[in-house]
């Protein structure tokens, strides 16, 4: 089971898992298609094994009654959680949704699978977090797994709580899960709320590019598909109970990455990437904005052996290629009609 299967990672990841010649089992999306969520991210999906391998159920994870239908309808043995309101800024201007989502939406979940699962020991429970639930950090140093949460947003703080939640559920019940935290992924499906994303399609329309502060905040940069090959080797071969650090060791600050952007747009576009730079705008900073994060990933590298198979120049071409070739993708987004197309068939969000 995945949850939020339609959002940006996740519907990746589903991409992905269908695309490994050695995956032959199934997959079951349950995804609340709240505004983020969106089914086609998955074309292709329902088509090629709708029916056999893949399945999409409309519930909320907070509904206990639905997550314990779907378990027991599909004898599901792994859950992917990516399920979770993600934007800081939204967390930042209506914070009880966070709440509700990261932190009442995962106890329900837990709860769940340990009424399902009971004292099973071939299942797990795989938990997707985020970096931010680290704090800021200065100049040098990286996070590591065994860093103190130092949460300053509400949203990495109702992270911060369902990261505390998964840990607890396998200390105390048993619970054979595992947990992963990522630096900022950037690809393909990306809602445009996020900062590649906007960029592109500012740049696209000759609309301001905004930039918070000095626009030297630093984030680290991994290719959607580099994180979602972490996520199989945590899932198939990590140790219950451990957490894994995912990071593209790949730090920019965001100016610098606008500065990037500008050139890969000009060179996708052939128009004059000084005409994208002049669209720059500094704007107020964001509050509580954290000034770097930075992650250290040698736990996923040495156990798992996992490495960076996209560095940062082709991911951001790859990128700015595919959000300017998905125009009907991009303009169902803009005009809602994405939206439509769900309350038609799912009775809406």
């Amino acid at each position: 089971m995945v949850t939020g299967g339609a959002g940006f990672i996740g519907s990746n990841f589903i991409h992905d898992m269908f695309g490994d010649p050695s995956f032959d089992g199934r997959i079951v999306n349950v995804d609340k298609l709240t505004y983020a969520g969106n089914l086609e991210n998955l074309a292709g999906i329902d088509e090629k094994f709708g029916g056999r391998r893949y399945f999409f159920e409309k519930a909320d994870i907070q509904d206990y009654g639905a997550v314990k239908a779907i378990l027991g309808r599909y004898d599901i043995d792994t859950v992917v959680h990516f399920a979770a309101e993600s934007h800081v800024d939204r967390s930042i201007h209506g914070p009880a949704e966070f709440i509700l989502a990261n932190i009442m939406g995962t106890f329900n979940l837990l709860e769940c699978v340990r009424e399902a699962w009971r004292d099973r020991g071939d299942v797990l429970f795989h938990h997707v977090s985020t970096d931010e639930v680290y704090g800021s950090l200065d100049d040098g140093g990286y996070f590591f797994e065994t860093t103190p949460y130092d949460p300053k947003s509400p949203y990495s703080a109702s992270k911060a709580s369902s990261d505390h939640l998964v840990r607890a559920y396998h200390h105390t019940y048993g619970l054979p899960v595992t947990l992963s935290n990522y630096s900022n992924n950037y690809g393909p499906y990306q809602f445009p709320e996020k900062l590649i994303p906007l960029m592109i399609l500012n740049m696209k329309n000759g609309k301001p590019l905004p930039v918070y502060g000095d626009g030297k905040n630093v984030r680290d940069w991994i290719y959607v598909s580099d994180h979602n090959r972490a996520l199989r080797l945590i899932v198939t071969g990590g140790q219950t109970g451990e957490t894994y650090n995912i990071g593209g060791e790949n730090e920019w600050e965001n100016i610098r990455l606008i500065h990037a952007l500008c050139e890969k747009m000009a060179e996708a576009t052939g128009e004059d990437a000084g005409r994208f730079r002049g669209l720059i705008t500094y704007v107020k900073d964001r509050a509580g904005h954290d000034r770097r994060y930075a992650i250290n990933c040698d736990k996923l590298k040495n156990d798992l052996g996992w490495r960076r198979v996209v560095d940062f120049d082709e991911g951001l071409a790859r990128t700015v290629r595919w959000y300017l070739d998905n125009e009907t993708w991009l303009n169902h987004i803009l005009d809602g009609s994405y939206q439509n197309w769900i309350h038609l068939n799912y009775g809406g969000r």
